[in-house]
C-alpha cells in the first residue's frame, strides 16, 4: 500500500513537472524574465487596448516578469517607447498612429515587434438603422446628400460628424471634409466612453448620427452599422492635387480600408527582458478576440484588469504557445 501511495505521489509530481515543461519551460520565476526591473505597459483611452495590455502584463508575470502600467497620451507614446520612458505599445493602428509610429522608426529606439492578425479599419461610421434616414448609404455622395439630416441645433444646419478626442490626431478629417465638399462639421467628445454615449442616445431615440469608429469593436455585433465608403486612398491622393475626384485639392479620399494592427518595443527590451519579448514577437490576436476583449468592459462592464483576467482564464490554448515558447 505504500509502495502504491508513493508511485501516485510521484506521478503526481512528475503531471505537474511535465505540465509546466510541455509548453517549453519550467514554472516561472522571477529570473526567467531578466531584470527585476519592471516593464512599462502604457494604457490609453479606449478599451480593447487597456484590456489588452493587461492581457500581456499578466501573461509576462506568468514568466516573472514585473509589470507597471502608466496613462500615456497614444500619438506621445512612440517617443517615450523610443526613449525607454514605456517599454511596448501593444496596438499601433496604422490609420491613426502610422505617421507617429514611423517618425519614431526613423529616429531609432523603437522596434517593430510584429503585426496581429487583426485587420484594422478605423472611418466615419453609422448604425444600421441611420439607412432609413438616408437612403444610399454607405455610398459617401449619400451622405453628402444627407448632410442636413445629421444637423444639429447648434450646427448651423451642416451635419456633425462626431470625432474622439483631439489627442487620436485625426486633423486629416477637415481637409476631407473640403475636398469632398461635404457639408458637415467635427464635434469632438472626451473619449471611446463618450461616443458609446452619443451612439446610444441616438439610437434610443432614432436619430441619424455618424461618428468615428473602427473595426475590430463592440459595435459591430451590438448595433450592426457600416463604415462610410469614401472614395479608396492612395498615395496620390495624399500627395496630387489633380488625383481624384476634386482635381484643386488633397485628402479627397477616406482611411486605409485594410490597415495594419502592430506591436512595438523599446529597443533595449530583447536584451533586459529577452523572454517577454520574444513573447510579445508570438502574440498575435485576431478581430473576434479584440471585439470579445471591448465587449467584457463596454458591456458587460467589467473592470480592465478583471477582463484580462477573464480572457486569459478562457483562453488558455491561445497564449499558452506565445509564453512558453518564448522560454
Amino acid at each position: 500500500m505504500k509502495f502504491m501511495q508513493l508511485n501516485r505521489r510521484n506521478a503526481a509530481a512528475c503531471a505537474l513537472v511535465c505540465a509546466a515543461f510541455a509548453f517549453g519551460g519550467a514554472p516561472a520565476h522571477a529570473q526567467d524574465c531578466g531584470s527585476k526591473d519592471s516593464i512599462v505597459i502604457p494604457t490609453h483611452n479606449w478599451s480593447s487596448q487597456i484590456v489588452m495590455s493587461h492581457v500581456i502584463g499578466q501573461l509576462f508575470e506568468k514568466i516573472g516578469c514585473n509589470v507597471e502600467y502608466t496613462s500615456t497620451d497614444s500619438q506621445a507614446v512612440y517617443e517615450a517607447v523610443r526613449i525607454g520612458d514605456a517599454t511596448i505599445e501593444v496596438e499601433v493602428w496604422e490609420g491613426a498612429f502610422a505617421a507617429s509610429f514611423n517618425k519614431a522608426l526613423d529616429k531609432g529606439g523603437i522596434i517593430d515587434a510584429g503585426n496581429h492578425a487583426a485587420v484594422t479599419r478605423e472611418e466615419w461610421w453609422y448604425p444600421a438603422f441611420v439607412e432609413e434616414h438616408c437612403p444610399g448609404l454607405p455610398d459617401w455622395k449619400a451622405l453628402k446628400a444627407c448632410a442636413a439630416k445629421f444637423s444639429r441645433p447648434d450646427s448651423g444646419g451642416k451635419g456633425v460628424f462626431v470625432d474622439g478626442p483631439v489627442d487620436w490626431a485625426h486633423d486629416h478629417f477637415v481637409p476631407m471634409i473640403d475636398a469632398l465638399e461635404l457639408n458637415f462639421v467635427m464635434k469632438n467628445v472626451g473619449g471611446a466612453a463618450a461616443l458609446w454615449a452619443e451612439l446610444e442616445a441616438a439610437a434610443k431615440k432614432n436619430e441619424p448620427i455618424v461618428l468615428f469608429n473602427w473595426t475590430p469593436n463592440f459595435t459591430d455585433a451590438l448595433y450592426g452599422g457600416k463604415f462610410i465608403e469614401f472614395p479608396a486612398r492612395t498615395d496620390a491622393c495624399i500627395k496630387d492635387a489633380s488625383w481624384g475626384v476634386n482635381p484643386k485639392a488633397v485628402r479627397d479620399c477616406g482611411n486605409p480600408a485594410d490597415g495594419y494592427l502592430k506591436k512595438a518595443a523599446w529597443h533595449g527590451m530583447p536584451v533586459k527582458w529577452p523572454a517577454a519579448y520574444k513573447a510579445l514577437t508570438r502574440v498575435s490576436f485576431t478581430t473576434n478576440q479584440i471585439g470579445t476583449m471591448a465587449v467584457y468592459v463596454d458591456v458587460d462592464e467589467m473592470e480592465h484588469d478583471e477582463a484580462a483576467a477573464r480572457w486569459i482564464s478562457e483562453n488558455e490554448e491561445v497564449w499558452k504557445p506565445w509564453l512558453y515558447a518564448a522560454q
